[in-house]
């Protein structure tokens, strides 16, 4: 990687006061250290204007020493120097070192004494602007932390101004170079929204999954504004260095780099906390911390604002959200993702070091790149691995990364894994399987399975950058899908001894192997992988029979003679869409099962003998939409606990079992267009918790029964589409309904008046109703 700066040092100075003395000397004693410098030459043709060579040098420097003396602002051309530097200095980068020789720092800042004597001589010949912009150039140098040479000896002291920059040239990444691609905007954010150079400690946190350019954004902002301070330290890979316990190192190392004093004796962590407090307390600094995964980390480090000096700027990457809000800091900045044209530069940076892909490898770049899906780590990693080869050896490395992730990516993106709990572990590799895209509270739901509530794990997992919620719905990189798969297919080479199935290939290798899966939890296969296959389960009457500890199944069309005779007792979920049986066989008995949902399914009674028995008390949802056999419900009394009843487009259903009446717990119950439906004789006044119920389409329906003390908690009614003349006056006992939608009801002919009563009610759909006349004055 090759730096921007061409010269370690750039030199200004009067020439007259300086030249064949310190200035001299500090020379030679930079150039034995084998610091490149820039000085520019007494001999150089100076015209009215800087040359273009030294406006160029001054670009090209990282550091520029300015020795301050008593004829330098006698000197247009110096004071030209000055304000360039002090422009690179905002612009680029460049870091300020000033000088004091045999002049008082004061009188250069306020421009008295000899500086305010030359400035009123200026004045006269000078244009009044260029004259202003030297005067702020002047005192925002002298406001720079730097040395007043006063009376002691040059030898030393210029022994030791060497040793500094030599210092902090090792110490400096110099990250803005050449390969550094979308950058330079989040820096500017970062300073615009957050930073400023404002008079107080600020303590930021840039936090983001693995790979996604967090300790290079730091880097960046560290290399930009350390000349602004009085002391800088970048602590890298604080995780790394923590986990073998010498947090003392750091400590050492934060102090010797700001204070610029080597073989501090520091052997005690809590002294060291001591001395970070009193050292640097009045000191204006800019520390970074990188990649810190621990709360005690931070405290041992940078443990409150008050630590340091006014005007501090401490920056901690970290991929655990959480970890900042224990510490208390609340500006927060996540990097986002490289978009396409800003990925494909960076990729071709590393494959082919040039921004551009190469003749012929365009699409292939274009493929890698999509991969990559925006993750700086991946784009570099792989840009490095394909450099050089050939498009055939392309060609293969995409066909196995899709199978088996880059290893090196794959370790990077596992550390945020590795640091879970063991609950949040099993969550995330769920999600990673089977729910990515899923909403958040179906995913809630799904978890449920193993057995325990998910809510808080979800909750570390956003935390940790591992997952995303947008738009209600989980999401996860696809980099990080495929390393939680890769976690799941490495703990077992065979698939029976796997905790979760989501290929056909896998699952087809166990039934055909007739295998035992006792470690077996799960199996979710979507939608496209059943179609897409000529599925004959004939063979596979006991397909479930040796998965003893399965607990959640979801599985698509699919014909298993007798498949659920012998699934586990301890299944919590099953969706079988498009279940071929007519009903349920009496041997399917899972004490533990919460949901049910056979959609599309051909059954016209849910169980051999029409009633479900007390072994599912723990039923919370049951869900037979388009079921268009079924002919009516089974006895409801054995589920109590049922919440939610999905019944819509259930085209043949006639009646609903008395039953449903006693489910006090039950909250929605949907029967959308449930045509052969004539009538809801069985509810009562023991549905108190129903929310939701959704009549639409049930065009058999001419009446509502009365709502007198029942369903004091209905929030929504839905009468769509239904043939009803009238509504109940007793609707006014509805006192928490706020949607009432009456759309298309076209015999509806008028309201009662007792819906004035309705004081919870905010929408009222009445579009449709061609027939209705009359509307309560007060609606």
């Amino acid at each position: 990687m090759t730096s921007r700066w061409k010269y370690d040092v750039f030199l200004s100075f009067s020439g007259v006061d300086t030249r064949r003395r310190f200035t001299d000397h500090l020379l030679a004693a930079l150039k034995r250290k084998g610091i490149l410098t820039f000085k520019d030459d007494e001999g150089l043709d100076r015209g009215k204007s800087i040359l273009s060579d030294l406006l160029k040098a001054i670009e090209e420097s990282r550091f520029a020493i300015i020795i301050f003396s008593k004829n330098y602002a006698s000197s247009w051309w110096c004071l030209d120097e000055l304000a360039e530097i002090v422009r690179c200095m905002k612009e680029k980068g460049l870091t300020i070192l000033p000088i004091f020789y045999d002049v008082d720092p004061s009188d250069v800042r306020k421009q008295t004494g000899t500086f305010g004597q030359t400035f009123n001589m200026h004045e006269d010949k000078e244009n009044i602007k260029k004259v202003k912009t030297w005067r702020d150039a002047l005192e925002e140098v002298a406001n720079i932390s730097g040395w007043h040479l006063q009376d002691r000896h040059e030898a030393e002291f210029i022994e030791h101004l060497v040793e500094v920059i030599s210092q902090k040239l090792n110490s400096k990444f110099l990250c803005f170079t050449k390969d550094l691609v979308g950058i330079n905007s989040s820096v500017e954010k970062l300073f615009t929204s957050y930073f400023g150079f404002v008079n107080k400690v600020c303590m930021m946190g840039i936090c983001g999954m693995g790979g996604l350019g967090k300790t290079t954004l730091a880097r960046a902002v560290y290399d930009r504004f350390s000349n602004y301070f009085e002391g800088s330290s970048f602590i890298a890979n604080v995780r790394e260095v923590s986990k073998k316990g010498d947090l003392i190192s750091l400590q050492r190392q934060l102090l010797e780099e700001i204070l610029e004093e080597k073989n501090s004796k520091i052997w005690n962590v809590y002294r060291a906390v001591e001395m970070i407090k009193n050292r640097l307390r009045h000191k204006k600094v800019l520390l970074v911390l990188d990649d810190v995964n621990q709360l005690d980390q931070l405290e041992k480090l940078a443990g409150e604002e008050g630590w340091f000096g006014l005007g501090s700027w401490i920056i901690i990457t970290t991929r655990n959200k959480h970890l900042l809000v224990q510490h208390g800091v609340h500006n927060m900045y996540k990097p986002d993702i490289l978009n396409r044209e800003d990925a494909l530069k960076l990729f071709c940076l590393k494959a082919f070091k040039n921004e551009n892909p190469r003749e012929g490898y365009e699409q292939l770049s274009q493929n890698i790149v999509h991969y990559a899906n925006g993750l700086p780590l991946a784009l570099i990693t792989l840009g490095s691995f394909l450099f050089g080869r050939t498009m055939e050896e392309w060609q293969s490395a995409l066909v196995n990364f899709k199978k088996i992730p880059h290893e090196e990516i794959f370790h990077i993106l596992k550390v945020s894994y590795d640091g879970l709990d063991e609950v949040s572990k099993e969550i995330f590799l769920d999600i990673a399987c089977f729910f990515r895209g899923k909403t958040e509270g179906r995913v809630i739901e799904l978890l449920k399975y193993h057995g325990f509530d998910v809510r808080i794990s979800i909750k570390v997992l956003m935390e940790r950058s591992l997952i995303t919620i947008e738009n209600k719905r989980l999401w996860m990189h696809d980099l990080l899908q495929e390393m939680g798969r890769q976690i799941v297919l490495e703990s077992h080479k065979k698939p029976e001894k796997r905790s979760r199935l989501w290929s056909f290939e896998d699952l087809l290798h166990v039934l055909k192997k007739d295998m035992a899966a006792e470690a077996l939890q799960a199996i979710v296969l979507n939608r496209y992988e059943w179609e897409r296959q000529d599925w004959n389960f004939e063979t596979f009457s006991e397909a479930f029979s040796k998965m003893c500890n399965l607990r959640l199944l979801i599985i698509h069309n699919v014909h298993i003679p007798n498949g659920l005779n012998h699934v586990s007792n301890n299944l919590r979920f099953l969706q079988w869409t498009g279940y071929s049986s007519e009903c349920l066989p009496s041997s399917f008995q899972p004490k533990e099962l919460v949901e049910l949902s056979l959609i599309g399914s051909k059954i016209k009674y849910l169980w051999e003998g029409k009633k479900v028995e007390q072994y599912l008390d723990n039923l919370k949802c049951l869900d037979l939409r388009y079921s268009k056999d079924l002919i009516e419900t089974p006895d409801f009394t054995g589920v109590p606990r049922l919440e939610r009843l999905h019944l819509s487009w259930c085209n043949n259903l006639v009646d609903i079992h008395p039953s449903i009446g006693q489910l006090s717990r039950l909250i929605v119950l949907d029967l959308e267009y449930c045509v052969s439906l004539t009538d809801l004789h069985s509810m009562s006044s023991e549905m108190e918790s129903l929310k939701i119920l959704k009549l639409c389409g049930c065009s058999k329906i001419r009446k509502i029964r009365e709502f007198k003390g029942i369903m004091r908690s209905l929030s929504e009614l839905h009468l769509d589409k239904t043939a009803i003349e009238k509504l109940p006056s007793s609707i006014e006992c509805l006192t928490a309904l706020t949607l009432l939608s009456l759309r298309d009801c076209q015999y509806l002919t008028c309201l009662p008046r007792s819906m004035d009563s309705l004081r919870s009610l905010e929408k009222l759909v009445v579009i449709g109703c061609s027939k209705l006349n009359d509307v309560p004055e007060h609606l």
